[in-house]
């Protein structure tokens, strides 16, 4: 289905139908569609609508970068676009990112009941030392590019270092997207994790790299009414442990058991 909000044209999926609707936000790099078992799964006795987050799948990218809070206030137009104004919030990596930031709004015009946080983003990483070697050596690249006369000496440079240290979700990001994953990146959730009021359930892969385990430790430590499953699997663990992960949303959900 497709809809216009804020003058940028929005793909989402509306599946199912019940007395709950679950929005579900989706991942960086990825689109709706890729979380098809959990909204076959949970359209059985919701409905379940999955947004194309601008920038992604068949949704237009925003005329500028996007912050979180950016993504939050687009999540807040679509539903009131498509009249919905009360849901149970899902958000896997940087839709737990966005759904954080929704959550721990005073006064926050869409009413979300609960919260399902799946192998979420928003906690600072730790890297490893080569990391951050590769990070400082592409950041001096591009100071050095800027230089007069080194552009035209070596007019590739900036490009060639991206494609060697840049990770892929960058290297195919376009330059607004790139740059919006980057204040993604540089935006730490913690603080805000003590002010969300409703029941939460964090859903982690025990061998998640990309948000690894510490991260849902710490949520589960400052979010007051969270608890935390740990499932087999990596970042997308909700769909290599599906039978157990649908067991226990639909546990949460009220739903079938």
């Amino acid at each position: 289905m497709e809809i216009t909000v804020n003058g940028k044209r929005v793909h989402y999926i509306d599946a199912g139908s019940g007395a709950q609707t679950v929005l579900l936000l989706h991942g960086w790099g990825v689109d709706g569609s890729l979380y098809h078992l959990l909204t076959n799964h949970l359209s059985a006795y919701c409905r379940v609508i999955v947004p194309d987050l601008p920038g992604f799948g068949g949704s237009e990218e925003p005329d500028s970068p996007y912050t979180p809070t950016d993504f939050a206030e687009f999540v807040i137009a679509f539903t009131k676009a498509i009249g919905v104004t009360d849901v149970i919030g899902m958000g896997h990596s940087n839709g737990g990112r966005v759904l954080i930031e929704l959550l721990a709004r005073e006064h926050c015009e869409l009413n979300i009941r609960k919260a399902v946080l799946l192998d979420s983003a928003g906690i600072p990483a730790r890297h490893s030392l080569s990391y951050y070697l590769r990070v400082y050596t592409f950041k001096c690249v591009k100071r050095l590019a800027k230089l007069p006369g080194i552009r035209s000496l070596f007019p590739h440079a900036v490009e060639r270092a991206q494609a060697r240290f840049g990770s892929a979700d960058y290297k195919q990001a376009s330059p607004v997207m790139r740059q919006s994953m980057v204040l993604a990146l540089k935006t730490d959730m913690t603080p805000l994790l003590s002010r969300i009021r409703v029941p939460t359930l964090l859903i982690w892969g025990k061998d998640d790299t990309a948000t690894p385990l510490r991260d849902a430790h710490i949520m589960e430590k400052h979010i007051p009414d969270a608890g935390l499953v740990v499932l087999n699997g990596g970042h997308y663990a909700f769909a290599e442990s599906f039978v157990q992960c649908s067991r226990v949303l639909d546990s949460f959900f009220g739903g079938r058991t």
